[in-house]
């Protein structure tokens, strides 16, 4: 596995007020782990991640399943091997008042769940004020394994990825990133 994909913690920052979606990833201290940058206008999400900003090692791809779709799947593969690494799955109108994802495994079966940590916060984020940042929970079963945490930034989306808690590596950390850079691309266009 690529070591990219070996960190416990990493630091998404994505522009705000760019035309098309830039992703970096950091490392606690500060260098530049992971780039993607998201086609605009298109109708089935295809999203690439590189090891840096040349885009010249691409090591995973996320990709939509079908066009438009509510519920809509994400296939996450690892782009050294052309392996499946497993999919998040938008958990239609449960997303509506509070962001809820399931996590799959290669074979489709519901591993985990990805949510918005708080109902109260999300409603105050969908209704009143954007300006509220987003804490997202990772679990597999009933242990928390990821953290996913919003700074507030009016310039920047940024966003902390904590695996820390997870100590036998149950979540596959190239899923936690694809999860992020879904939130931050799919969830971010509801603001």
């Amino acid at each position: 596995m690529n070591p990219a994909f070996q960190s416990n913690q990493y630091l998404l920052k994505r522009q705000v007020f760019a035309l098309a979606g830039k992703f970096r990833f950091y490392d606690p201290s500060g260098k530049l782990m992971l780039f993607s940058e998201q086609k605009m206008f298109k109708l089935r999400e295809d999203i690439r991640v590189f090891s840096d900003e040349s885009k010249a090692q691409e090591v995973l791809m996320i990709k939509a399943r079908q066009i438009i779709d509510f519920s809509a799947a994400y296939d996450v593969v690892d782009s050294g091997t052309g392996q499946k690494v497993g999919a998040l799955r938008r958990k239609g109108l449960a997303s509506m008042l509070r962001d809820e994802w399931e996590i799959l495994d290669v074979g489709d079966n519901v591993i985990g769940s990805l949510f918005e940590d708080s109902m109260g916060l999300a409603l105050i984020r969908r209704f009143l004020s954007n300006l509220v940042p987003q804490n997202y929970d990772i679990t597999m079963g009933t242990d928390r394994v990821a953290d996913l945490k919003q700074n507030f930034n009016p310039f920047t989306y940024e966003l902390n990825l904590d695996f820390s808690m997870d100590i036998h590596h149950r979540l596959d950390r190239r899923m936690g990133i694809a999860a992020g850079i879904l939130l931050a691309a799919v969830e971010g266009r509801q603001s």
